[in-house]
């Protein structure tokens, strides 16, 4: 699945990038996180949440790596995770822009694939609640940067 989306933040460009790069700011947004580790800083962490479609649940563990940093304009990141029965992989890039003197464009993409009994079970929902969870982590990370 392939997701993408943009929000602008009323926040220098300097300010989202240095929220956005930092796992403990992002976990504060993170749907379902249970726990956070960073295992190498500004390389990798691993991140433990919750996840819910429909009555299908849960728990992920996940190792994400930033592949790519171009501060303050544009990261690449790849995460693999299990749960029992399942797993997930995905890719995502983040771009940033200036826009107008004190805001930040924020493009983002992620390609997602899910495997196992979740997928089987739950594909026609994961669409739709992959969209509301992303619409939400993206409101909070605007509202926690903008204060």
């Amino acid at each position: 699945m392939k997701f993408e989306g943009t929000v602008t933040i009323q926040a220098p460009r300097d300010e989202v990038w240095a929220f956005l790069t930092d796992p403990d700011a992002v976990s504060l947004c993170a749907p379902g996180l249970k726990s956070m580790e960073i295992i190498e800083p500004d390389k990798r962490f691993r991140a433990v949440a919750a996840v819910g479609i429909g009555s299908m649940k849960a728990t992920f563990t996940t190792d994400v790596e930033w592949t790519e940093l171009e501060p303050p304009q544009r990261a690449e990141m790849k995460a693999r995770g299990n749960a029992p029965g399942s797993a997930v992989e995905a890719t995502a890039e983040m771009k940033l822009r200036k826009k107008g003197e004190n805001a930040t464009e924020l493009a983002w993409t992620a390609d997602v694939v899910v495997m196992g009994t979740i997928a089987a079970l739950a594909s026609r929902m994961m669409g739709g609640v992959t969209q509301k969870l992303t619409g939400e982590f993206f409101e909070c990370v605007r509202s926690r940067i903008e204060g």
